[in-house]
Order: structure tokens, then sequence, then C-alpha cells
């Protein structure tokens, strides 16, 4: 992955996108600059050129911008999961290892996660004990991803996605070898649909 907010920036289209477009942007520099911790929400309006209030308005507060900002970095890499999964023929497992070793790597070279791992301990709770919108983000589109592929699984497609994304995550903030953790994912998700088979799941 490209670094950077730039990547994401859209700055076409309605105000009030534009508005909060310059917000995460800010709030993206403060925290890659290692300068969160400082920033009050006032600086970060005005170094998005808009006022408090209006900070306030679309985020609630502080905290609420900064799972604002975790989530929309991780769209990018879910953009990236779901090319990979869409491309695999093979099982649901395959598909979420190779998944998890290209997420890793992206992760490794992503300034946004890196500061947040190595940042002050403002940051971290983002992506462990306050990581619920990250979650559901990104645990809707992979449970929804496996339902339309593999429909047999049904309601165990959410099981399986919240696993493999919560392991994924582990390997995110205390990093391994990609290949290994993409095994280990791997064989804790065939482990699962070999028990789904038992009921009818996928060949």
């Amino acid at each position: 992955m490209g670094s950077g907010a730039a990547r994401y920036a859209s700055r076409g289209g309605n105000e009030a996108g534009g508005v909060r477009t310059r917000l995460l942007d800010a709030a993206y520099t403060a925290i890659v600059s290692g300068r969160w911790s400082r920033m009050r929400m006032a600086d970060i309006a005005a170094a998005a050129d808009v006022s408090r209030q209006t900070l306030y308005n679309e985020f609630g507060s502080k905290e609420g911008l900064l799972q604002s900002v975790v989530v929309r970095e991780a769209g990018g890499f879910l953009d990236g999961v779901m090319r990979i999964l869409n491309g695999h023929e093979g099982e649901p497992s395959g598909a979420v290892s190779e998944a998890t070793r290209w997420i890793l790597n992206a992760a490794a070279d992503t300034p946004l996660i890196r500061a947040i791992i190595t940042g002050d301990d403002e940051l971290l709770p983002v992506l462990t004990t306050r990581a619920d919108p990250l979650h559901v983000e990104l645990g809707e589109r992979m449970t929804d991803y496996l339902r339309r592929r593999w429909p047999v699984l049904g309601d165990r497609a959410e099981a399986i996605a919240e696993v493999a994304l919560r392991l994924t995550l582990s390997y995110v903030l205390l990093p391994t070898d990609p290949d290994r953790a993409g095994e280990r994912v791997e064989l804790v998700v065939r482990s699962m649909l070999q028990a789904c088979r038992g009921q009818t799941a996928p060949s």
C-alpha cells in the first residue's frame, strides 16, 4: 500500500464530504507525525480550516475522530483483501490465509499502523480494547463475501470471519513472519470448516 492519507482523499463531491476529508487528513497527519496526544480538537480543526464545532458535529469526540481515521485506513486494506478473496478459486481457508499474508506485509509499510503500535498509550486501544468500529466495518464485509461465495456456510460465515479477523489483527499488533501467520490462520479456519462439514458445510 502507498503511504499517506492522500490516496483516500476525494476532494470532489459535496462540501460536507470535503470538510470530513480535510478533518480526517489533519488527524492522520497528527498521528503519523507523533503529535496526536498533544493536539487539541481546536488544533485539528484549525489545521483543517474548519470550526471546532464542525469537528465535533462530524465526529463527536477526539476518540471518534481517531476511530474514523483508522476505519478509513482499514477500508484501503479491505479493498486489497477483497481483490485477493474474489480472485481465489479454492477453499475459504486458503483465501483467508493469502489475505492474512497480504495484510501483514502491507501493515508493516503503513505509517498509520506503525504510529499506532509504537505511539503513546492513547493510540493503541483503537486496535485493541476500543476496536469495535474497526471489527464491525471489516467483519461485515468479510462475512458478506463468505456468504456470497460459499452460501452453504450460512450463519457460520460470521464466526469464521470474526475469528480470522481477530487472529490477523493480533498478528498486526505483535508482528511475526507473514507466511507463518498465514499458515496458522489457515489452520484455524480449515478446522472450523471441517467442523462445519459435519453439518453439511462446503466440500
